[in-house]
C-alpha cells in the first residue's frame, strides 16, 4: 500500500467523486443513443461493452469499451495530478467499484472489465499493458471475453510487483477479488459450458 499523505476529508472526497464517475453507465447511454434498447433484457443483460456488442452494433460497443475504461482513466489521472499515490489509488478503486454497483442503476452495474483495464493503464501502464495483452491472448485463444478477464485480474498482482510497482499490489488485489466476485455466473457458465463467445448475438 503507499503510504497515508492525504487527510481522511480529502480521501472521502476523492471516494465519492470517484464512485459518482465510476457510476455514469455508458453502456446503457450508448444502447439508447443508438435506439438498440433496453440492454439489461438483451443477451447477458450487463450494462458492458461486450454485451452492447451482442447486439451486433460494433460502433456503440466500441464506444462502451472507451467510455467505460475512460473513467477510470480520468478518476486516476485526476487524483493523480492534484493529491498524492494514496488518493489515487481510492479512486481507482472507487471508480470500478461505482461500474460494478453505479448508483444511478440501483446498483447493479457491470462487470467492470474495461474500466479495470482503464484504470491500470493510468495508474502504472506497463501493468493496465500487461493486463491488456493477458487478456487479448486469451480472448484470441479462447474466446470467451468472461474467462480472459478473469486470467488477467488473477495474473495482474503477481505482474504488479514484476513490473515494479508493489504498492499497488493490495490495490491489484482487491480489484481482482472484485472480478471474480462481478464474473460469478460466468464462471458456472463456463464450467457448464454454455458461455457465449465473444461475437455472439
Amino acid at each position: 500500500m503507499p503510504v497515508l499523505e492525504t487527510s481522511a476529508s480529502l480521501l472521502a472526497l476523492t471516494f465519492v467523486l470517484a464512485y459518482l464517475l465510476g457510476s455514469v453507465p455508458f453502456g446503457m447511454v450508448m444502447a439508447r443513443l443508438f435506439g438498440l434498447g433496453d440492454l439489461r433484457a438483451i443477451g447477458s443483460g450487463n450494462i458492458g461493452a461486450t454485451n452492447v456488442l451482442r447486439t451486433g452494433n460494433r460502433m456503440a460497443a466500441f464506444l462502451t469499451l472507451m467510455l467505460d475504461a475512460g473513467k477510470g482513466v480520468i478518476a486516476v489521472l485526476i487524483a493523480r495530478a492534484v493529491l498524492t499515490e494514496d488518493a489515487v489509488q481510492v479512486a481507482a478503486f472507487a471508480a470500478f467499484l461505482g461500474h460494478c454497483f453505479p448508483v444511478f442503476l440501483r446498483f447493479r452495474g457491470g462487470k467492470g472489465v474495461a474500466t479495470y483495464l482503464g484504470t491500470l493503464l493510468a495508474l502504472f501502464w506497463p501493468a493496465g499493458i500487461a493486463a491488456c495483452a493477458i487478456w487479448a491472448v486469451t480472448a484470441a485463444i479462447t474466446r470467451y471475453s468472461s474467462l480472459s478477464a478473469l486470467v488477467a485480474a488473477a495474473l495482474v498482482p503477481a505482474a504488479i510487483f514484476i513490473l515494479g510497482m508493489p504498492t499497488a499490489g493490495f490495490l491489484t488485489l482487491a480489484l481482482a477479488a472484485l472480478i471474480f466476485t462481478r464474473h460469478q455466473a460466468n464462471m458456472q457458465r463456463l464450467l457448464a459450458g454454455t458461455e457465449p463467445k465473444i461475437g455472439k448475438s
